[in-house]
């Protein structure tokens, strides 16, 4: 879901007041902001310790029912900053100070009537590495622990009731004990404004966090009993050989992002489609639960083959995930290795039937038919693409200077243009056949 206090400066800045006048129903943020600000609004909360708190903060957001992440530290015997626990654990390493140290950790707000604290306690095990001590991935230090801080004991039961679960999954994978401290929240402080978002301010920034890959037991039926009610897909109505799947929640801000980035613009010759449901269509299967949303699931034959989990913004990112399951090796070279076929070696080099060329993954319009000449080269030639169907890139590879073309929509290596075209634009688009997709107006 998106942060609650970009939501909020987001829906101000847009006079929300005026905007929900004209809705005939709330949306699941506004909701979501509105049980933030009453008072009655039966939510829980509990802090967890991942390592770096960004990554923890943008994986725990995505977990459906959660309707707020704040970055903080925690159960340490000293000031609540960031300068002071760095300060700290120089002092610890150093032998000068025996004071406990914080721990970096998320504040993790959800709606028990849509989701369960074991469903958010699965996502922390599956979405961190809980046996490393105090380290996660390349951090070190005592402020990077794993950690269940509780308020109550039946938060602690919950949490000591999941650890053994998981530790049971983890040691019959080959994996060593977990190393989690569980313990009753004792001091807390909100980090600094800088640090809070700070993922989604920064979407290419350090997230440091990977999971060890063991599902934890019966995930999907506690995920299911915690999801709200949503009729399961019926797998005989999809198309089998080949469908995503975008899995969704109601409080994802993210879902949406990607419903309007991609969805809504959705061309691409795969069938799609959208659910709350957390479970695979009737009939088919996933090869491991869902942890956070939007999670995009590609079947084939009704078997999970792959996933893209989460959704930041980063098109080109995901259409390369999806381009690297429907393009063969040759393709897939020239795609994304910016690779060149041979000359008169390429698909549709004498294609003249009247159509739209068109990108393979995305299935976006690239070139028509009829702005296509024989240049003699080898490879498909064209005077004109479509309206901001490309992007130009200066290419100086090979000690040549060009300019490369790209798809604007999925961002794969088509080829180059030159300034020896033929009338009326004078430009010869040089595009690798191999990753042009054929549509005939007939099949339009």
């Amino acid at each position: 879901m998106f942060p609650t206090r970009l939501l909020k400066t987001f829906l101000l800045a847009l006079g929300l007041g005026t905007l929900l006048g004209a809705c005939a129903e709330e949306s699941p943020d506004t909701r979501a902001a509105k049980a933030l600000d009453d008072p009655h609004a039966q939510l829980d909360s509990i802090v967890l310790g991942m390592g770096c708190f960004w990554g923890a903060e943008k994986r725990m957001a995505a977990l459906p029912g959660v309707v707020e992440v704040e970055s903080g530290y925690a159960n340490g015997e000293i000031a609540g900053s960031y300068e002071a626990v760095l300060a700290q654990e120089r002092a610890l390493r150093a032998g000068r100070s025996a004071r406990r140290n914080h721990a970096e950790v998320v504040k993790v707000t959800f709606d028990p009537a849509r989701t369960s604290l074991e469903a958010v306690l699965i996502g922390f095990w599956e979405n961190h590495d809980p046996t490393q001590g105090d380290r996660q991935g390349n951090d070190i230090g005592s402020n990077y622990r794993s950690a269940i801080y509780t308020h109550g004991a039946a938060q602690e039961e919950v949490a000591k009731k999941t650890r053994a679960a998981y530790q049971a999954a983890l040691t019959q994978a080959g994996h060593g004990p977990i190393t989690t401290e569980i313990a009753p929240l004792k001091a807390y402080y909100s980090a600094e404004a800088y640090h809070q978002d700070y993922l989604v301010k920064n979407p290419d920034g350090y997230c440091g966090l990977g999971g060890t890959g063991v599902k934890y037991p019966g995930a999907a039926r506690a995920l299911a009993a915690a999801a709200p009610a949503a009729p399961r897909l019926d797998g005989q109505a999809l198309a089998r050989d080949r469908q995503l799947v975008v899995f969704e929640a109601e409080d994802c801000a993210f879902c949406k992002q990607f419903k309007a980035e991609v969805l809504d613009r959705w061309q691409s010759p795969v069938p799609i489609v959208r659910t709350l449901n957390p479970n695979p269509p009737e009939g088919w299967g996933l090869e491991k639960a869902l942890f956070a949303t939007p999670t995009i699931v590609l079947f084939e034959d009704g078997r999970e083959v792959s996933r893209y989990t989460g959704y930041n913004g980063d098109q080109a990112r995901f259409w390369k995930w999806l381009g690297f399951r429907l393009l063969t090796p040759e393709q897939r070279k020239i795609a994304f290795e910016q690779g060149t076929e041979r000359p008169f070696t390429g698909s549709h080099l004498d294609e003249k039937r009247p159509g739209w060329f068109v990108d393979p993954i995305t299935g976006a319009r690239l070139f028509r038919s009829d702005a296509k000449f024989d240049s003699g080269t080898g490879w498909p030639s064209f005077f004109s693409p479509a309206q901001g169907a490309l992007t130009y890139h200066e290419d100086v590879n090979h000690g040549m200077r060009r300019v490369e073309v790209r798809s604007a929509s999925s961002g794969i290596h088509l080829g180059h243009v030159f300034d020896d075209g033929p009338p009326p634009t004078g430009k010869r688009y040089c595009i690798n056949g191999n990753v042009l997709k054929f549509v005939p107006d007939a099949e339009r």
